[in-house]
């Protein structure tokens, strides 16, 4: 057995979901949130014959020139890796994220159904946020997967790199693009894709001015657009795209955003009792009254909207949480640990 798959193997065994490999050092897994070393040290000559099982001699010639790659594989029978290498203390490691081998259904996640039903949509901004680590991408893709089973559209992905991967259905097709691989950059291929017929367009990430600015033209121009922020709230994504914009263009920003967002979805993931992790998540529906606090800069009372938006499907991070403590799923310290606002949780 290679030595990826023998590392991949183990750390499958032990519900992993992230392994981190330095040369001459012990290898580590992180389990259920918490890293635990293992008593067995990767040396040199592993890391070799490692690096040489993942990359191809294009990318390994990358990697060590740059002394940082980002790439993803697929281990038969095993699952998909997303490969980070990089250089640190003049030793080369490795993070490995390990990706669910099937595509994952929103129901077996615990998604929301009216997350869910913004699937629905023809047009519109929605958006998964949430600390690295948090399950955007898998939500992101059940969201995806469920789209190519119950409806007839056509979906364009972009991605860096592409984490699960996905194949036409009987329903609908779909093309994912790697950046750097596929096309030069986000921007470059968000620009070609208005001319490519996609029905969805799903951005792996929105990193900066020109791919947001792209994002919410196409969602004002009767795409479905898919994206992930690393923002904690629902407000905070708000004020984060908004403040991304020059001061100048920050008040057509805001209308833009009041118009074209049909919904976010903050989430984390909490320790629960079983040993295992559950899903904590924020919810916001964009509802009139929700759009017009986004025109009117009044952005800090969208909480107390998702608090009392139980009819149009919202919740706050707290309201998840605490449901999570009623039914003695997680505890107390680990639902403090997790809300944007403890005292919401303590008053609940």
């Amino acid at each position: 057995m290679s030595v990826i798959r023998k590392i991949v193997q183990y750390a499958l065994n032990l519900d992993s979901s992230d392994i981190h490999l330095e040369e001459e050092s012990p290898i580590a897994i992180r389990v259920n949130s918490d890293i635990q070393l293992i008593d067995k040290i990767l040396h040199k000559k592993d890391m070799d014959i490692l690096l040489g099982e993942i990359l191809d001699n294009e990318k390994l010639d990358q990697f060590n020139k740059s002394g940082d790659l980002d790439t993803s594989i697929g281990l038969e029978g095993l699952s998909r890796i997303r490969i980070n290498a990089y250089v640190a203390n003049e030793k080369r490691c490795l993070t490995l994220r390990i990706l669910p081998d099937n595509l994952p259904k929103w129901q077996d996640l615990g998604l929301p159904k009216p997350f869910i039903e913004l699937t629905n949509k023809h047009r519109g901004l929605v958006l998964c946020t949430g600390p690295t680590g948090s399950g955007k991408s898998t939500t992101l893709a059940a969201f995806i997967n469920c789209i190519l089973e119950t409806q007839k559209r056509h979906i364009l992905t972009i991605e860096d790199p592409i984490e699960f991967e996905f194949n036409h259905t009987q329903n609908s097709i779909i093309h994912q693009r790697e950046v750097k691989r596929d096309t030069k950059s986000f921007s470059s291929a968000l620009k070609a894709a208005l001319r490519e017929d996609p029905d969805i367009i799903y951005i792996g990430e929105m990193r900066d001015l020109e791919t947001i600015q792209l994002a919410i033209t196409a969602a004002e121009t009767g795409h479905l657009v898919l994206g992930t922020l690393h923002t904690s709230s629902a407000a905070k994504t708000v004020e984060r795209i908004v403040d991304v914009f020059p001061a100048d263009q920050q008040e057509q920003a805001r209308l833009q955003v009041s118009t074209s967002l049909a919904g976010i979805m903050s989430q984390t993931l909490c320790k629960n009792k079983a040993g295992k992790r559950s899903l904590a998540y924020e919810l916001l529906i964009n509802t009139p009254a929700i759009a017009n606090l986004i025109r009117e800069r009044k952005v800090s009372q969208i909480y107390s909207q998702l608090q009392t938006g139980s009819n149009d499907g919202m919740n706050t991070l707290e309201q998840c949480l605490q449901e999570l403590i009623d039914k003695n799923k997680i505890s107390l310290e680990e639902g403090l640990g997790k809300a944007s606002n403890p005292k919401a949780l303590i008053q609940s």
